[in-house]
């Protein structure tokens, strides 16, 4: 995917998953199912997991010199998702929802969201496709990823959270 695509794939991906909560009613977007989340925790993770990139990707200098290059092939989507699928697939605690998340914080968590978007968005803009390919971020469960690996994962993220909140839902 060239960076426009990137771009366009990773804000749409969320936008869906946010108008499908958004569209949920209080009831369903409170429901749990036995340990599972509620399609709120699902919001309120996915809003932790993109609010550290406008801050770190202000700053190309402070990419490079705090997490480096990546020195080998780029791995396609298909090939990023196949090392995700190897992973545990838990959240690190400091991407987990803290409390129950009530339907009433709905409203600003969506806002959270979708500022995150729009200044990620914007960001991304600056950057170059070979700079997307070789400046480094670190991920929680793969450890050193490139920007373009990175945000192939964070694409298909909200999209993985979606099938687990209709999943769930089928139980109610």
């Amino acid at each position: 995917m060239k960076k426009q695509e990137l771009i366009a794939v990773f804000v749409a991906n969320h936008q869906q998953v946010v108008q499908y909560i958004d569209g949920l009613e209080d009831s369903k977007f409170s429901y749990r199912y036995q340990d599972k989340w509620t399609a709120g925790a699902h919001l309120a993770h996915i809003l932790l997991t993109i609010t550290p990139f406008p801050k770190v990707l202000s700053s190309k200098e402070f990419i490079r010199a705090q997490f480096g290059t990546v020195d080998r092939q780029t791995w396609d989507y298909e090939t990023v998702l196949h090392h995700y699928a190897q992973t545990s697939l838990k959240a690190p605690e400091s991407y987990l929802p803290k409390g129950e998340v009530l339907y009433q914080q709905k409203a600003a968590i969506i806002s959270g969201i979708q500022q995150h978007l729009t200044d990620i968005e914007n960001l991304l803009r600056n950057y170059s496709e070979e700079e997307l390919d070789t400046l480094s971020l670190p991920h929680p469960l793969l450890g050193k990823l490139t920007i373009r690996e990175m945000f192939y994962l964070m694409s298909y993220h909200p999209v993985h959270h979606q099938r687990q909140i209709e999943r769930i839902l089928e139980m109610y």
